[in-house]
């Protein structure tokens, strides 16, 4: 069994990513471009940092993607000050492991103070030992910087923790980290490829709970 849980943010315990995804078009228009394609919204999902740059940057090579994501960040901060929807399953799956006493940190590529936000508003903060962002790290997803790193700070090796994602790259650095990586899927069902990296893939929270009350996680 399992001796901690890593949960990601963004689409696994908040219905965000329908959100983050509204932003894009208006700051496009914003900043004069035309609006982003469908494969933009597929790509960006799980990515941070230089690599979530360097995405933008595929698709608007004369903008610059800093400009892009400040205007992307201030919409977040206004919208999510008003509070985030939970995605189902998510507090009675953390009463369980507070019961049964298995550490549980969040390692997500948002910002600190919008994942804290966003614990706060919801009032899951008390659940959740400690918090990895993704300027904690030198490289974002899908590499497994984030889940090594919030390893560590369970006092944990990687191979013993249970890393919960829903996007494709969560999945990829779950698995680069050896963690038990289930993936929850939100806005993507998983591909042939996902399909050989992660342990199993459950319809939602409450299936990821059944499961841990069997021991088979």
């Amino acid at each position: 069994m399992v001796k901690g849980v890593i949960f990601d943010m963004d689409g696994l315990m908040f219905d965000t990513e329908r959100i983050w995804d509204t932003f894009w078009t208006p700051c496009c228009r914003q900043l004069g471009v035309c609006d982003p394609p469908p494969e933009f919204y597929t790509g960006a999902r799980g990515l941070a940092g230089e690599k979530l740059k360097r995405h933008i940057q595929s698709f608007y090579p004369a903008l610059d993607p800093q400009k892009l994501l400040d205007a992307v960040w201030a919409r977040a901060d206004e919208q999510f000050a008003k509070g985030v929807p939970c995605k189902p399953g998510l507090r009675e799956l953390l009463a369980y492991l507070e019961q049964i006493g298995l550490p549980r940190i969040v390692a997500s590529s948002s910002p600190r103070g919008l994942i804290e936000l966003n614990l706060q508003t919801t009032g899951v903060a008390r659940y959740f030992h400690d918090v990895v962002c993704g300027s904690d790290v030198e490289r974002s997803k899908p590499n497994p910087d984030i889940f090594l790193e919030a390893a560590r700070r369970l006092g944990l090796n990687a191979r013993d923790c249970l890393v919960l994602e829903d996007s494709f790259n969560g999945v990829r650095a779950g698995a680069a980290a050896g963690a038990v990586t289930v993936m929850v899927p939100d806005l993507a069902q998983p591909t042939a490829e996902i399909q050989k990296l992660y342990t199993c893939c459950c319809r939602d929270l409450f299936e990821v709970l059944a499961l841990l009350r069997q021991g088979r996680l």
